[in-house]
Order: structure tokens, then sequence, then C-alpha cells
């Protein structure tokens, strides 16, 4: 029992002051409530006082750049990739309609390596500047983007809870932990359904607007979203090309989401399989021996849940090595727990 208690605070330290004063049953429960989910998800939407802190805040402090940040960068990308190609728009051959339009039009083609080739360049200069564009556009659409779209997929989500609990009177509470559970399953969802959403619209614009036959206009909505872009049927008109600056931008990065989603789901699926395998298979002595950190022939709570986590997968022996490095350095007086008394020395030195 002795050695239970001495190694307990090894996991109740890291806590605020708040839950240390709290009973210790309690903080016990905080602990297993908050300290497993952040592991779980890469990006985790709440922190570990669900109700303290709004969604809206947690997810804008994990997600920088902020959305705002996103728009801004994207508008100077956009801003100065079609001003200079409106510059050079004589050395710039294909369907043209408006030079302005064509310039942006030219832009969003390249950033999203469409590349229908109703228009291409025609010197060396375009050339080298269309590689140039193409590089730095895909590593925006990679690197901010994606960000930005998850970040709007994630402001859904509630919404998509609160429906499907709409008859069930659930509260914010048992949303917020229905979020936590099945994130990536509803952004899979979500997308999936925005992505339909997207080849309805561009379907039947290109069949009213552009004047496609049904086939063809759905030959290019696929073509365009998956960035194969061969070429034999693009937007031509100046409608369908201000059409095409807004939706050929949303459906290449919905698309990229919905297999990103994709793989994460089977991912998370793996390793909830992993899990239950974990969690319901008999202890034996070799992994009472394995969970028995400090050697002293008995394994206490804390030393049990670590174990656990590493069978899991959720942490390693090189991160169980760096927190106990960091616990022995804030011990100055080596008594195998943390006080005040202790932080306060490791600071002062």
């Amino acid at each position: 029992m002795a050695n239970n208690d001495k190694n307990e605070p090894l996991l109740l330290e890291p806590q605020n002051t708040a839950a240390q004063k709290a009973k210790g049953r309690l903080n016990q429960r905080r602990f297993l409530r908050s300290r497993s989910a952040p592991h779980t998800d890469h990006a985790p939407l709440v922190t570990k006082d669900n109700e303290s802190i709004p969604l809206s805040e947690s997810i804008l402090g994990n997600l920088h750049p902020s959305f705002k940040n996103v728009l801004i960068i994207l508008t100077v990308y956009l801003g100065v990739g079609t001003l200079i190609f409106y510059l050079v728009r004589n050395q710039i051959k294909g369907m043209k309609t408006d030079r302005f339009l064509d310039a942006l039009y030219f832009t969003i083609v390249t950033m999203t390596t469409v590349g229908y080739g109703d228009l291409v360049p025609n010197s060396d200069l375009t050339k080298l500047l269309a590689c140039a564009f193409v590089f730095s556009g895909m590593a925006l659409m990679g690197l901010i983007l994606s960000k930005a779209a998850d970040y709007l997929v994630e402001k859904q989500e509630v919404l998509l809870i609160k429906a499907m609990h709409m008859h069930q009177k659930a509260g914010p509470s048992e949303i917020l932990k229905e979020l936590e559970i099945n994130k990536t399953r509803y952004k899979f969802i979500l997308v999936l359904f925005l992505l339909l959403i997207l080849v309805i619209v561009g379907t039947i614009f290109l069949v009213t607007v552009e004047k496609f036959d049904f086939i063809d206009a759905l030959y290019c909505v696929c073509s365009t979203i998956t960035t194969l872009g061969y070429g034999d049927k693009s937007f031509s008109t100046q409608a369908g090309r201000i059409f095409a600056v807004f939706w050929i931008l949303t459906g290449t990065i919905c698309l990229a989401q919905f297999f990103l989603y994709m793989a994460e789901l089977n991912t998370e699926s793996s390793q909830k399989a992993l899990v239950k395998w974990v969690l319901t298979r008999k202890m034996t002595n070799v992994d009472l021996e394995a969970a028995d950190l400090d050697e002293d022939g008995t394994v206490g709570a804390a030393e049990f849940v670590i174990y656990k986590l590493k069978e899991m997968g959720k942490i390693t022996q090189e991160d169980i090595t760096l927190v106990m490095k960091e616990f022995e350095e804030l011990d100055v007086d080596q008594s195998g727990t943390l006080s005040v008394s202790d932080i306060t020395l490791a600071q002062s030195s």
C-alpha cells in the first residue's frame, strides 16, 4: 500500500492546482477521463475539463494558423498569381474569355494541378512562372488549406451530432463526449456529404451553362476534382470560369480531405481493435513483471495504467523514460513524490 501511494503522484501531479485540491477519487476520475483522450487523437477538441472551455476556442487553439490567416495567405497567393499571369497574358495561348478572369482561372488550375490544357504557357518566361506557382500552390494546398478545411469540418461536427441526438435532448457534455469518441467518423461523413453536393452542383452547372450532356458533365467533374484534367472537356465560358474559380478549389481540397479521413478512420479502427485486445486478454506473470517499473515486486495503479497504455501503443518506452527523467529532476528531495517545495526549488535552481 505504501508503494502504491508513492507511485500515485506520478500520474496526479501534472494536473492543475484546482484539481490537486479536490478529493483523491475525483482527481483519479478526472485523470482517467482527460489523460486518455488527447493521446488517441492528434488534434483534441477539448481540454481536460470538457465543460469549462467552449468547443470553438479549443478548435481555434489547435489549428494554427487560424482560418483568418489561411484566407490572407490564399488571397495573397491568388492576387500575386493573377497579377503576374495578367501581365504575361499575351504569352499564354488557348481559349480566352476575359483577361483578368483568365489570369485568375489559370492560377487556380495551376495551383490545384488540374491543368486542363485550355490555357497553356507559350514562352520560356510563362513556363518558368507556371513551374514556380505549381510547386508553391501544392505546398499551400497541403500545408495550409487542408487545415482550413479540417477546421470548417470540425465546426460542422457539432451541428451533425445535435441533429442526430435531436430527440434525445443531449446536453453539451454528452455532445462533446460523443464528438471526442467518433470525431474521425463524423469528419468522414461530413466530407463525403459535401463531396457529393459538389459533384451534383458541378454536373448541373456544366449541363445548364456549358451545355454539356450529362455523361460529359459528370466526366468533366470527376476529371477535375481528381486533378486528372485531360483537357478535352473544361470550362470555356466566362460564367463557367467564374464558377470554376471557386468550385475547383473547393472540390479538389474536399476530395483530398475525404481520402485523408478515410485513412484516419482505417487507422483508428485498427487502433481500437488493438485496445480491445489489450483490455480483454488475461494478465500473466510476465506482464506483471513488465509492468513493475520500480521493480519492488508489486504493481500499483499508476504502473498498471502506464503498462496498459504502452501495450495499446498510446505511449512508448522513450516517452516513459523522458517523463521519468523530468520527474527525477523535479524531485529535488528524492522522496519519490512531488510537492510545492520541490517545484519551487527546481525552478530556482
